[in-house]
């Protein structure tokens, strides 16, 4: 059986694929047979979210580090702040 060629998906277009599938299916008026079609493409469309959502993942954690460090920053752009320890107070 022949491989299937890898194809790049939009995230956001394999999501509103996967939408309509799940309301096909949940509609009820499709066979076993297009059932399980969509079952696998909706399987094919998850593992391609869920590898876009990695990859996406990564490049901000790439892009975070500092020095060598992670920092996490919240949304306006700052560092988090860590409240002081006991031993600095000392």
């Amino acid at each position: 059986m022949p491989k299937k060629k890898a194809v790049k998906i939009n995230f956001e277009s394999a999501i509103q694929e996967l939408e309509n599938l799940v309301e096909q299916m949940e509609q009820g008026d499709i066979t076993l047979e297009q059932s399980l079609e969509n079952f696998e493409r909706g399987i094919e469309l998850t593992r391609a979210c869920q590898k876009a959502l990695q990859e996406a993942e990564q490049k901000v954690q790439i892009l975070t580090q500092k020095q060598g460090e992670e920092t996490v920053e919240d949304f306006s752009g700052q560092p988090n702040q860590t409240e002081p320890s006991a031993e600095a107070n000392e």
